[in-house]
């Protein structure tokens, strides 16, 4: 059943993304021929895995997985070496999103890791969609075919192997580590008499009533901390710390979604809450409206035409598209999020955040960075040729105090 569905497979979508390559032509036909050489490939590792059982120990399972390796290299290989390509934005949503055939080497939950990979090509896909939408519309069928191939690859994975990698005999999926059991847990019967003990001695003692006090020492003047200096060099008494006292917890972005997904407009604000692996759009916009995504995870939000402001409130794995903004983006208390402005964006706000990759466009190299308590995080700068060039976003200060008060200035990392 497996095999079979993986030939249904490239019957299907992956067919259909080859035809529509060999269309368009010139570099996209060559990439896809170095495509279509690496699903073959899986194939083939997928026939040779259900004659086998898992591989045993780790140089056997990568010297198994590595014509799969190859292979994928050599499709982002490709792209590295015609940057100066026509379709370079082509190109490049395949060799962002290939690594997805390294599914057969994950798990315990390897269909998720396709939708992540999927997700990762979604940025140069949409760059293809705005170039060529009033051109040619066979290179619109073409980002559908393509991230449909993905989308059903995801699907195959879910059904044939949920957990990892099916195995031609039972046994742990490669790469799973089985816990060992717990530790025996102590008989109660060996420490009741202790307590039993215990107890009886110390309802001993309170019964003694008054006479309790009997065995106090009377605090003699040489005894006396006030009346004799030489006492106060000892340890200071026990003090309770300040942070004793719980405070309410702030909810992870780690934190498992187990609450139904929420896609809605009240008023001027649209809620987008608790999805996991979506792609989602919102479109018929105005631009007194209010985007508020939160607790979502694996998920892509597209905001088509022009906004207030968009927020994303602890998400996770999750990035945003959007055209304009008349204020601001702001992220909190998110983990691997993504951003890209097609238009324009006056300010971006990172606070208790661990890891923002913001794409700007030409429009928005005035924008304007406020951060607080983050990490991780990388202004993505457009240039000539359609690449981009990486920046880090400071995260260490040195602050020096002078007459006027205090200097702060960003430095980098003393590593």
């Amino acid at each position: 059943m497996s095999i079979a569905g993986y030939e249904d497979f490239l019957a299907g979508p992956v067919k259909e993304y080859l035809q529509l390559s060999q269309k368009i032509g010139g570099d996209v036909d060559l990439h896809s021929k170095i495509v279509e050489r690496a699903f073959q490939v899986q194939l083939q590792f997928i026939h040779m895995a259900a004659s086998r059982p898992a591989p045993t120990n780790q140089s056997e399972q990568l010297s198994l997985f590595a014509p799969m390796s190859a292979q994928i290299q050599h499709v982002q290989e490709f792209r590295e070496k015609n940057r100066g390509s026509l379709f370079f934005n082509h190109l490049s949503a395949i060799s962002e999103s290939i690594p997805a055939l390294g599914w057969v080497a994950v798990s315990p939950t390897p269909a998720p890791y396709v939708k992540e990979m999927n997700d990762a090509g979604q940025f140069y896909t949409n760059r293809v969609l705005k170039d060529w939408k009033e051109k040619n519309k066979i290179h619109i069928d073409w980002c559908k075919a393509w991230v449909q191939t993905l989308t059903d690859l995801q699907q195959y994975v879910r059904q044939h192997h949920t957990t990892g990698l099916v195995w031609g005999k039972t046994g742990a999926s490669a790469g799973v580590c089985i816990p060992p059991p717990p530790p025996p847990s102590m008989p109660i019967g060996d420490i009741a008499p202790t307590l039993n003990d215990d107890r009886s001695a110390l309802f001993a003692q309170i019964n003694q009533g008054e006479d309790i006090t009997k065995s106090l020492k009377k605090v003699t003047s040489d005894m006396q901390t006030h009346k004799n200096p030489a006492l106060r060099s000892g340890p200071a008494p026990f003090k309770a710390p300040v942070n004793a006292i719980p405070m309410k917890t702030v909810l992870s972005a780690n934190a498992p979604i187990d609450k139904p997904p929420v896609f809605t407009k009240d008023g001027k604000k649209w809620l987008v809450e608790y999805h996991k692996g979506e792609n989602l759009v919102i479109d018929n916009v105005e631009m007194n409206n209010v985007v508020y995504m939160f607790r979502c995870q694996d998920s892509t939000l597209t905001v088509k035409g022009k906004v207030n402001s968009v927020v994303m409130d602890s998400c996770r794995k999750s990035s945003v598209v959007f055209d304009s903004l008349v204020s601001s983006i702001e992220f909190v208390n998110c983990q691997s999020v993504q951003m890209q402005v097609l238009g324009k964006v006056p300010t971006i706000s990172i606070d208790k955040t661990d890891g923002c990759q913001m794409y700007l466009s030409t429009d928005s190299l005035g924008v304007e960075l406020i951060t607080s308590k983050s990490s991780e995080m990388n202004v993505m700068v457009p240039k000539a040729n359609g690449d981009y060039s990486e920046y880090p976003v400071p995260e260490q200060f040195k602050t020096t105090i002078s007459k006027n008060g205090l200097n702060t200035m960003a430095v980098d990392s003393l590593g």
